[in-house]
């Protein structure tokens, strides 16, 4: 709501000040008509120069608001990197035999009918269908045509001061605090200010204060710490 009242606020202080302006340029037009004619072969005037800016200055200033109110747009899972205990639903058209649900496993590694081991960790989905279509090409399968979705992410894990610390599947859009409530809420003990966050792949935690939404992403381990009196 603050955003934008002030957002409002500055259109609002934005239109005082163009009319202002504009009724100061039109004075300045209309008081000095015969030095504009006189002056009018050696470009534009000071006031007609004024007209375009204060005119360029309210547009930019619409243009950002405008822009800070649209939403950023939603992640792809095109661009989504595939990790160990991602479960892909692959379709390869014209063989029901290969076409099924296959998890990747420790080694991000996928096993897939006459196509053999995939290397599917690191990769995004659309490079995955190359990979396999690449494989299958070299048997008996001509011309594959292959389509790779994520069937499921990896889970996620949380543990420390919260009630039913384990995995949990993953969903879009999830947070901390949802995860939090996903395993029975804070213990009596937790510090209800802050969580230690390792992502995937990463090797240190990250503290994350809870004063804002922390996102969560498959793979991700939380830690609720003890609070200290």
């Amino acid at each position: 709501m603050r955003a934008y009242w002030a957002h409002g606020t500055s259109s609002s202080h934005s239109f005082a000040v163009f009319a202002s302006l504009s009724s100061a340029a039109v004075t300045c037009i209309h008081g000095d008509a015969a030095m504009q004619q006189r002056s009018s072969s050696a470009g534009p005037t000071l006031p007609s120069l004024l007209f375009v800016l204060v005119i360029a200055g309210i547009s930019a200033g619409f243009s950002i608001r405008a822009s800070a109110q649209t939403p950023p747009p939603a992640s792809s899972a095109e661009r989504y990197v595939l990790g160990p205990n991602d479960r892909i639903r692959l379709k390869v058209y014209g063989e029901p035999d290969i076409t099924g649900e296959y998890e990747i496993d420790n080694g991000g590694q996928v096993s897939i009918p006459l196509a053999g081991l995939i290397k599917a960790a690191g990769a995004t989905t659309r490079q995955l269908e190359k990979a396999i279509a690449s494989a299958l090409a070299k048997g008996i399968v001509r011309d594959p045509r292959v389509n790779v979705e994520i069937a499921q992410y990896r889970p996620y894990y949380i543990l420390g001061e919260v009630k039913k610390s384990g995995e949990y599947p993953y969903r879009n859009g999830l947070t901390v605090m949802d995860a939090i409530a996903s395993a029975g809420g804070f213990t009596y003990r937790a510090n209800e200010n802050k969580v230690y966050l390792r992502r995937a792949g990463a090797g240190a935690e990250e503290t994350h204060p809870l004063d804002a939404p922390v996102p969560v992403y498959p793979g991700d381990n939380i830690r609720v710490p003890e609070r200290y009196f």
